[in-house]
């Protein structure tokens, strides 16, 4: 549904913190799933951890926020080009449930909850081969 181009059209973030690869689908105002593909080659896991790469957890998390701005933007018809930023600005009920590791697609999922003066509530998780890494209730304002 939407390659790299039109996700950076959508989101601010570059290399290496742009952690969507490729939208899969999306329903504007509903829903979203994209994915990110972990590979051995990416800096973080020069340093997390050499003898055992993981995904940084607050990298997950950051990755499925990048999903819901991709979905929030597309809805609200905004990008950053027209002056609009999505800041993450908290996070509950978050629990990781298994590692992410280099080879792994992981895949985003986010869903509106809520929409109230410019702050978006999204219920997100993120999987692997079917099974639950992370998930989490997330905040996002738009400015």
């Amino acid at each position: 549904m939407m390659d790299i181009a039109d996700i950076k059209r959508h989101l601010p973030h570059r290399y290496p913190f742009l952690l969507v690869d490729r939208v899969v689908s999306l329903d504007p105002g509903k829903s979203i799933e994209a994915y990110k593909n972990l590979t051995i080659n990416e800096p973080y896991f020069q340093g997390h951890f050499p003898e055992n790469p993981i995904f940084p957890g607050v990298l997950l998390v950051e990755a499925m926020a990048q999903a819901a701005g991709v979905l929030g933007f597309v809805t609200m018809n905004k990008t950053p080009q027209d002056g609009s930023i999505y800041y993450f600005v908290g996070a509950d009920k978050l629990r990781f449930k298994r590692p992410c590791v280099p080879g792994d697609q992981v895949i985003l999922r986010a869903e509106v909850m809520s929409v109230k003066r410019g702050i978006w509530k999204f219920a997100v998780n993120a999987s692997v081969e079917g099974d639950m890494a992370a998930s989490a209730e997330i905040l996002c304002a738009d400015r």
